[in-house]
C-alpha cells in the first residue's frame, strides 16, 4: 500500500480573521438595513400627516400647534405605548433629549387620556403627550410598531424615522442633522 502524496492532498485555507469579520459585519449591516426598510416602508414621504388628539394633560394637542410653538427648528415625534418594554427602557434617553429638543410624544393604544396621564405620573414623566387610543395617528405615519421616533424639519417634512430602540445620541444626531439640512 502506498501512502498518499502530501503535495497532492488539497489543503483547505481558512479565510483570514479580518475577512471573516468583514463578511460577518456586512451580513449584520444588511440585516439591520433590511429590517429598517421593512419597518419604515409605509412611512409617507414629504409633509408629515397632520393630526389633532386628546392631550394626556387635558384638552387637545395638534401637530400644527406644536410645530408653530417650535417653528425655529426641527421637532421630534416619539410614538410609544405603556405595554412596550423597549419604550420603558428608552424613557431615560427620551427625558434627556427633551431637555434640549422639542419632542411631542404620542401614546399609541395605551388607553384614554386619563389612563395615559396615570402612566406618565406613575413613571415620573413630564412629557407633552397626545393620546392615540386606537392607533390611527401611528397608522397615518405608516408605523406598525413602537417605539418609533420621527424627525420633522422646520418646514414640517419627515426627515428621519427610526423604529425600535434608538440610542440617545442617535436621536440627537437625527434632530441635529434635520436642523442643518431642513
Amino acid at each position: 500500500m502506498t501512502e498518499p502524496d502530501p503535495a497532492a492532498t488539497p489543503v483547505s485555507v481558512k479565510p483570514s480573521r479580518w475577512r471573516r469579520f468583514s463578511r460577518d459585519l456586512a451580513f449584520v449591516v444588511a440585516i439591520v438595513l433590511g429590517m429598517h426598510w421593512v419597518q419604515t416602508r409605509h412611512v409617507p414621504d414629504g409633509e408629515a400627516p397632520p393630526f389633532a388628539a386628546p392631550a394626556a394633560a387635558g384638552g387637545e394637542l395638534s401637530l400644527a400647534a406644536w410645530r408653530s410653538a417650535h417653528a425655529d427648528g426641527p421637532v421630534g415625534l416619539y410614538f410609544w405605548a405603556d405595554w412596550c418594554g423597549i419604550c420603558t427602557a428608552q424613557q431615560g434617553s427620551m427625558d434627556d433629549v427633551q431637555a434640549d429638543w422639542p419632542v411631542l410624544t404620542v401614546a399609541m393604544q395605551s388607553g384614554d387620556a386619563a389612563a395615559v396621564a396615570q402612566v406618565l405620573a406613575a413613571r415620573g414623566l413630564d412629557w407633552t403627550t397626545a393620546v392615540d387610543a386606537d392607533g390611527r395617528i401611528a397608522g397615518r405615519y405608516g408605523l406598525r410598531g413602537v417605539p418609533a421616533f420621527v424627525v420633522l424639519d422646520r418646514e414640517g417634512r419627515i426627515r428621519s424615522v427610526s423604529v425600535g430602540y434608538t440610542t440617545e445620541w442617535g436621536i440627537r444626531a437625527r434632530l441635529w442633522w434635520a436642523g442643518l439640512t431642513g
